[in-house]
């Protein structure tokens, strides 16, 4: 439940700050992590009714009634909740619950999420029930409109497509607060007209727009892009790319994902040149249960951007208030100050963020890394699951390159996986032909076949290609129906038997992730929820991502968090080099091409 508006709980927050009323809570003796002054402020307390801050300041003795609940924070910091300015919950293959469940104790309080993962499976329906879950939560979970279903249209066949009057349907809805990131960069720089049409609706509705311009180009398209209206961009990966979309006028979103490392270079845009850093915004984007589990999720970004040299109270400005501003929210969210939500954490510090208590709206959430709200009664329908209609079984045959006639070997086009980066490289190759179909298995250096099927209308249709940068060894297949963002069954491997049993073993559970070696199952990660998410809880999803993790090493690959580098290999609106439903995509020219040159 959301706390009291701030018009409705005015008459009481003056009267608790006059001293002329009990609080509902008194947190004393803390230091005041003040982000709206960039203060450390010692001696400090916060007296809370109705959900909201009503003082913050010395001695809140006179709002201590008999009732009201008094927390002693003995010197520790208040820090505002920290808020993930940019994220898909898919990601961490959880419900929203579940995702609300691992992150509050970490000290994540608001998070801004944009559920296009469900809705290129679901369409409307999808983004409304995770819209609904979300308003349920003891947390603020704020949701962004799906911009780019799919994400490019031609080059891709999604389960739903939305057009500028599924956007203006989803602005009418009482949670949404902006449009989720416009992938479609091309499209907009060139003057889309349904693109350009959807980012209208969101802005007459006065909300929010996200951008997503996967380029290192900052030429002339990069300036039509911001010309049309996102107001933020987390695509960036290098000091200029933050800087040239903070100059354009955009937030400059700083990610720190399970994969993507993009915080320490754009960062230096502030530390070395000096930069006004209320325009960088911190976001995870795409963060695994495990990573959840194990390493944290915004505390965890805050600890980065500190040890990269930022003030502590900056870097916390970029977790808080930065983003609440962004948004519009910055009356609400955001900042330790009367009349805001009363969403605090108390640390023992800021550089070694660890959230010891956490407050959502005026009540304790989370403790000693616990959660203790309880759970919302939220169910998935039947329709949201056994969503992977592929039309039949596939078989070794699917996953053959047919080889020019007459070549014993052949120049072939290759996706190149980069470590920790979204971008991948476009190679070419010298693969071998053996009994008239490419051999990569015989190629110097580490190739092997990927393949994407269809899995949403049940055509039962495969189209296969190469990628290197796994080090997969011996007979392996790695299997999805998490595939970014049109979510079709997307299947890495070296071995053609292999890859069609982990591809068949996805159809027979309803989709999810399977791990297959030397013709066994090595792991597998159930996902029901549209082949996305678990409805598990984040520590048995954890375990079973581990064990997935794990089953990948085993077969040779030693990349940083691999399976996200694997479940991005069909998005086809980052460069260089893709693979989609409809062939291998040339990101960079946004048009098909053949596997063979």
């Amino acid at each position: 439940m959301s706390p009291k508006s701030w018009a409705d709980a005015a008459p009481r927050l003056i009267a608790v700050a006059a001293g002329r009323a009990p609080a509902d809570m008194v947190v004393r003796g803390g230091t005041w992590a003040n982000v709206q002054s960039g203060e450390m402020i010692p001696a400090t307390d916060l007296a809370i009714a109705d959900g909201r801050f009503a003082y913050c300041g010395p001695d809140a003795s006179p709002c201590i009634g008999p009732d009201t609940v008094v927390i002693e924070a003995a010197g520790r910091v208040l820090s505002p909740g920290l808020i993930d300015a940019h994220m898909h919950v898919e990601s961490g293959m959880l419900t929203v619950t579940e995702f609300v469940r691992a992150v509050a104790p970490h000290g994540s309080t608001s998070l801004f999420i944009d559920p296009h993962e469900i809705a290129n499976v679901l369409g409307l329906k999808g983004v409304r029930l995770m819209h609904d879950e979300a308003m349920l939560q003891p947390t603020n979970v704020f949701v962004q409109a799906p911009s780019c279903v799919p994400s490019a249209p031609g080059l891709e066949v999604a389960g739903a497509e939305f057009g500028p009057d599924e956007i203006a349907e989803m602005m009418t809805w009482p949670n949404i607060v902006g449009l989720g990131e416009v992938m479609n960069f091309p499209g907009v720089a060139a003057g889309d007209a349904r693109m350009v049409g959807e980012i209208a609706e969101a802005m007459r509705a006065g909300k929010t727009v996200g951008g997503h311009y996967a380029s290192p180009d900052l030429g002339r398209d990069f300036h039509a892009y911001a010309a049309a209206g996102p107001a933020d961009d987390h695509e960036g990966t290098r000091a200029e790319d933050a800087l040239a979309r903070v100059r354009q006028g955009m937030r400059a979103m700083l990610r720190l994902g399970s994969a993507w490392h993009d915080v320490a270079e754009q960062v230096r845009a502030v530390t070395e040149g000096g930069a006004d850093p209320r325009n960088f915004v911190l976001c995870t984007d795409d963060c695994y249960a495990a990573t959840l589990v194990r390493d944290g999720h915004m505390d965890r970004v805050l600890r980065h951007a500190i040890a990269q040299g930022l003030r502590p109270i900056t870097a916390l400005q970029m977790a808080t208030l930065n983003a609440a501003t962004h948004f519009g929210m910055e009356r609400e969210i955001g900042s330790i100050a009367p009349g805001r939500r009363a969403d605090f954490v108390i640390t023992p510090s800021l550089a070694g963020f660890s959230a010891e208590l956490v407050v959502s709206r005026g009540e304790v959430v989370a403790e000693k890394g616990a959660m203790v709200a309880p759970r919302p009664g939220f169910v998935y329908p039947a329709e949201a699951k056994n969503t992977v209609k592929v039309g039949r079984k596939v078989v070794a045959e699917d996953f053959v390159i047919t080889a020019p006639e007459g070549a014993n070997a052949t120049r072939a086009r290759v996706i190149g996986v980069v470590e920790n980066q979204a971008p991948t490289k476009a190679l070419e190759m010298e693969i071998p032909v053996r009994d008239g179909r490419l051999a990569p298995e015989g190629a110097e250096g580490d190739v092997c076949l990927i393949a994407v099927v269809e899995r949403h209308r049940g055509e039962g249709r495969v189209v296969t290609a190469l990628v290197s940068g796994f080090g997969y060894e011996g007979p392996c297949a790695v299997a999805s129906t998490v595939a970014h963002d049109s979510h079709h069954l997307i299947v890495v491997g070296t071995s053609a038997e292999d890859m069609a049993a982990a591809a068949n073993r996805l159809q027979d559970i309803g989709g999810g992730v399977a791990v297959w070696k030397d013709g066994a199952e090595a792991a597998l990660v159930p996902l029901p929820v549209a082949g996305l998410m678990s409805d598990s809880p984040a520590e048995e999803v954890a375990a079973q991502a581990d064990a997935m993790a794990d089953a990948m090493r085993a077969c040779g690959c030693t990349l940083n968090n691999a399976f996200m580098q694997h479940s991005l290999l069909a998005l086809v609106v980052i460069p260089a080099l893709r693979i989609s439903d409809q062939g291998l995509v040339d990101v960079t020219a946004f048009q098909p091409v053949s596997v063979t040159v």
